[in-house]
């Protein structure tokens, strides 16, 4: 999690793989900034079957 706000990693990765940049990310999610988004791709290199994994998890339940 990005602290202070708690946001998802997998939030932001989703934003990101559905074509957002880094910037308008900022601007979706009030209070992150551009250098704990960028940690967030850090992380997701380090974790990348698990956020996969929460990232698709959580599209499914948005179609249903």
């Amino acid at each position: 999690r990005v602290e202070q706000p708690r946001i998802c990693v997998h939030d932001v990765i989703g934003l990101l793989q559905n074509g957002e940049t880094v910037d308008s990310v900022t601007r979706q999610l009030p209070g992150l900034t551009r250098a704990p988004a960028y940690d967030c791709l850090g992380y997701c290199e380090a974790h990348l079957a698990e956020i996969a994994y929460l990232v698709a998890r959580q599209m499914a339940e948005g179609d249903a």
